[in-house]
């Protein structure tokens, strides 16, 4: 690709809470990193995760976690006080939201425009639901406290449900 400035590599930034990584985050890294050349994952710290409850795991283990993935070339942890550090210092080409994620892209736009960043925003494509695969946070909760409410009985397996 290498269409960022003065030939550089593109730089993608994805960003999120990532607490109990699941298919859907892994779907989404690979959407974003495959918009460019470098995926830059800004993990947010849990001091500014507003519009749902606390992680369960630390920024540091969340961090680690998505870093191990294959399409990740950077993870780091969001400012303590302030989201436009990170996005000024990586400098990214495209920012690629989730599908899901609550952030308006006009938004994003205007705030990018404001701190002199010249970028493109875009949204990644939800994953196709496949059965009762568990593809969000909260369907991974659901099904533990369902588990647990009944924890009589063992946990019945997914595996019988597969598409592969």
């Amino acid at each position: 690709m290498s269409d960022g400035p003065s030939g550089r590599p593109t730089r993608v930034v994805a960003q999120g809470t990532f607490d109990l990584l699941h298919p859907g985050h892994v779907h989404y890294l690979e959407a974003a990193a495959d918009a460019g050349d470098e995926l830059h994952v800004i993990v947010a710290r849990a001091e500014s995760v507003a519009h749902k409850p606390d992680p369960v795991l630390s920024g540091e283990q969340r961090r680690d976690a998505v870093a191990a993935l294959e399409a990740v070339d950077h993870a780091r942890l969001g400012h303590p006080e302030d989201f436009s550090v990170p996005i000024r210092e990586i400098d990214p080409d495209i920012v690629v939201l989730g599908h899901d994620q609550h952030h308006d892209s006009d938004e994003i736009d205007g705030l990018l425009a404001a701190w002199g960043i010249d970028c493109r925003v875009e949204r990644a494509g939800a994953l196709e639901p496949t059965g009762k695969r568990l593809h969000s946070s909260s369907d991974i909760v659901d099904r533990v406290l369902e588990w647990w409410q009944g924890r009589d009985e063992q946990l019945p397996s997914l595996e019988a449900e597969s598409d592969d």
